[in-house]
């Protein structure tokens, strides 16, 4: 009964919440905000209330003069660190509530003061007030494929948002161009000033690093608009069944853990299920006892598995293995994930036994078991 309520409760809440469109793009200047100043001027042209809630334009010509004439609801001054910064003005936004607000740099992060952290949440703010949001984002700044894009480019990218905002999306359209093509606009001064262009052309804008990050965009935006399908086909036999569990499990591992749970909540999203993290708190972590840097990794860990959209549990055991089989069968969960166990041989030897008989358990249970490398 508890969960119609709630099935109900949310359906109301959906219908009462603004639209989100999300424009994904490969990398910068491929014309994401120029787009979104084109399609703004369209519906403008059809009678609906547009505003300007921040847009970058960067300097580029193009997009100065595709933002000229739209309506700008002006950004707030924010005094840091003795520099006068300008942010989005969130409260004028509520106040003024057009039907549909532009609010560009997704990923950015508000300065110090500010209500929220981050421009993706003042987007949710917005869209709980029932107004409908276009926004844009490059690909790299998704925290599921963090590791991924740092692979192909060599750049830890720092602004990322939760791949939870991804799925609050009721559009996601993919803005692409040919790498010659993007190149040729970076060569011309379309995307950075003159004495940017060859520091870019050497590192994040080389044509392989591009058709990498394409290829990556690409099939993100497939995989969302594939999951719309799914979820408006399966979304009755979902709620009659219960969503599936994918249980990962968490470690103090400063070295492996974030890409474990990255990858993790990377393949709740693609099976549809819901991520739930496991801590083992051991003797030997127990808290007066784990040493501090130790500690630190863990609560980034943990703050990971929320960011992503996951529930965080923790239980204080010595049989790990004994407490996973446990867990995973309270949570009727339908995959478990975790890293390669690092053992030394003896106490590999001296645990063998225990996780054999985890493997037999999850066996019975009908529970994928997934190592990650």
């Amino acid at each position: 009964m508890e969960d119609n309520t709630q099935h109900f409760l949310d359906l109301i809440r959906r219908s009462q919440r603004g639209k989100f469109k999300i424009y994904i793009g490969m990398i910068a200047g491929v014309g994401k905000t120029y787009r979104m100043l084109q399609d703004a001027k369209e519906m403008i042209r059809q009678g609906t209330d547009v505003r300007i809630g921040y847009v970058e334009t960067h300097g580029r010509p193009d997009t100065e003069k595709a933002l000229k004439g739209l309506p700008v609801i002006p950004r707030k001054k924010v005094f840091y660190k003795g520099k006068e910064i300008e942010e989005m003005d969130l409260d004028t936004i509520l106040q003024v509530h057009p039907d549909i607000v532009i609010v560009d740099e997704l990923a950015h992060s508000n300065v110090e003061g500010c209500r929220h952290a981050k421009r993706w949440q003042d987007v949710m703010e917005l869209l709980d007030a029932g107004i409908n949001v276009l926004s844009a984002v490059n690909i790299q700044h998704i925290e599921s494929l963090n590791d991924e894009v740092q692979t192909m480019v060599g750049i830890n990218v720092k602004e990322r948002i939760p791949d939870s905002v991804l799925r609050e999306a009721d559009e996601v359209v993919n803005i692409d161009l040919a790498a010659e093509e993007l190149v040729d606009r970076l060569k011309a001064g379309k995307i950075y000033a003159k004495d940017k262009i060859q520091t870019a052309l050497d590192h994040f804008f080389r044509t392989e690093n591009i058709l990498q990050l394409r290829e990556l965009a690409l099939k993100e935006v497939a995989l969302r608009v594939g999951k719309k399908v799914e979820d408006e086909v399966r979304s009755n036999e979902r709620h009659a069944k219960g969503m599936a569990k994918l249980v990962v499990c968490v470690s103090s591992n400063s070295e492996t853990q974030q890409y474990i749970i990255r990858k993790a909540a990377r393949l709740a999203d693609i099976h549809d299920a819901k991520l739930v993290a496991l801590y083992v708190q051991t003797s030997g972590e127990h808290t007066d006892r784990i040493p501090l840097d130790a500690q630190r990794h863990l609560m980034s860990h943990l703050q990971l598995v929320v960011e992503l959209g996951g529930q965080v549990h923790q239980v204080v055991s010595d049989n790990v293995p004994h407490t996973i089989a446990d867990f995973c069968r309270n949570q009727h969960a339908t995959m478990l994930c975790m890293g390669q166990p690092s053992l030394s041989l003896p106490r590999l030897l001296m645990r063998a036994g225990s996780y054999r008989k985890l493997l037999s358990e999850l066996k019975e249970m009908g529970i994928d078991l997934i190592i990650f490398a």
